[in-house]
């Protein structure tokens, strides 16, 4: 399950988007977005994010699976 950005915390610093090596984060209309089909969840955004808004990853998915 890739990343997903709260965009309600987000304060669109753009930080996350240069830090992706990959490039799957995208400014879009205004709001930070992480392409699913790009994303290989290496935790990178989520390691950098000033504001924590990133979530999601595989942990998250086991943890929605398991409730």
């Amino acid at each position: 399950m890739p990343r997903q950005i709260n965009i309600d915390n987000c304060i669109k610093c753009g930080s996350c988007i240069s830090a992706c090596p990959v490039d799957a984060i995208e400014d879009k209309a205004n709001k930070i977005q992480i392409d699913p089909n790009e994303c290989v969840d290496c935790e990178t955004c989520q390691r950098i994010c000033p504001a924590q808004c990133v979530d999601g990853g595989p942990n998250k998915y086991l943890e929605l699976r398991t409730n």
